[in-house]
């Protein structure tokens, strides 16, 4: 398991691709709806005024971008079948047409498969920047070492993709190292890949062990210290629509110190939003209409703190699930410098080019990491 709720994510069901049809009604309303989403999302991306809203247009161009090699899968997958069945019809006539139809049945499978594995439930975040923490822990002044040399690595490999990293915090050892450092990791401006820098590095968390001999060590002795990694998706910003049906609007006199009523018509308002029970009420304002947009102003305020809370507790979550204790016992990858190996426990992975990943070439680990994940979620 790469972490906990990604490897051993589910939800996949079988597609009407393959031979069983088991599940395929299911798999064709689904294709059909992506296509029907595709087309709606071409037309919007072509209105200019979609495009006054920055935000909104990255968010629809990273959909539209995610479904592409859906579509065309699926297209030229409709294409192979119909000249196949052509081509069959022709080979009666012309034993010519018998080699294109060999050909096309080859290629039809090669399809079917891309297809159903496109079609694979994605993780929504990644598209996503992140924020990345990189924790000193077992072994002292040698694991603060480590930790700024996972630090570095880091940063050179985003330098490589050419993300954007920002250090936001950082507290150093005293021999150079980094009790503990924070780092924002953003992809290329306007980038609206489906596969952002989350995509890439999700599966960082966790502990990561070390063995070398150590600066401090004067005997020339090999040791053993750990650091640990947290790495989770950015909240965007939350944008929060409030369906009048969700709302009880309540009417009153506004009233003054003690009770006092200081009008004579019903314009205060309290407004309950139901599937939450928060009340919101506003009397300031001169008239009822003035009250109630004010009101729901105010309600949308707090609907949104309230939905920032609820992401930054997943996100918490996230992390806590990622690192329990830096301990040792707990790692995921081992950082062996004496034989330049590196090795990630939970794929089997293990390669002899250390000094080279520690400089910022991590695409070979990450793309193990990467394609044990899609094939154990094509197993399911």
């Amino acid at each position: 398991m790469l972490r906990e709720g990604r490897l051993d994510r589910g939800g996949f069901v079988e597609t009407d691709f393959k031979p069983s049809g088991k599940g395929s009604s299911v798999e064709t309303s689904k294709l059909e709806g992506l296509l029907a989403e595709y087309e709606d999302l071409e037309k919007r991306l072509a209105d200019p005024s979609v495009h006054g809203d920055q935000a909104n247009a990255r968010k629809l161009g990273r959909r539209y971008a995610e479904l592409t090699p859906i579509v065309r899968t699926s297209r030229e997958l409709d294409q192979v079948r119909s000249d196949l069945e052509t081509a069959r019809e022709l080979a009666t006539e012309d034993e010519g047409f018998a080699a294109e139809a060999e050909r096309l049945a080859t290629r039809l499978p090669e399809l079917e498969d891309k297809l159903t594995e496109l079609l694979l439930p994605r993780d929504p975040h990644d598209g996503s920047d992140v924020v990345l923490e990189v924790k000193s822990g077992e072994g002292g002044e040698e694991s603060a070492l480590f930790a700024g040399d996972l630090l570095r690595m880091y940063l050179r490999f985003a330098e490589r993709q050419g993300w954007r990293a920002e250090v936001l915090d950082a507290t150093p050892s005293d021999l150079g190292g980094y009790k503990d450092a924070t780092v924002s990791i953003k992809a290329k401006a306007g980038d609206t890949s489906p596969d952002g820098v989350w995509a890439k590095m999700k599966f960082e968390g966790g502990v990561h062990r070390v063995q070398r001999v150590p600066v401090t060590e004067s005997q020339g002795r090999v040791h053993t210290s750990a650091a640990g990694v947290l790495v989770y998706p950015e909240t965007e910003e939350v944008e929060v629509e409030v369906d009048e049906k969700d709302l009880r609007i309540d009417v009153y006199r506004s009233s003054g110190p003690g009770g006092q009523s200081v009008n004579t018509t019903d314009s205060a308002v309290r407004i309950t939003h139901l599937p939450t029970g928060i009340v919101v009420s506003c009397q300031n304002e001169k008239s009822q209409l003035q009250n109630k947009l004010r009101a729901i102003q105010v309600l949308q305020a707090r609907l949104q703190a309230a939905a920032e809370e609820e992401a930054e507790r997943e996100a918490a979550e996230t992390r806590r699930s990622q690192v329990r204790t830096v301990d040792r016992s707990e790692r995921i990858r081992t950082y062996n410098f004496p034989e330049n190996r590196i090795s990630d426990h939970r794929i089997n992975y293990k390669a002899y080019n250390l000094d080279q990943v520690l400089d910022g070439d991590l695409d070979a680990v990450l793309d193990a990491l990467l394609a044990a994940d899609r094939n154990e979620r094509l197993a399911l």
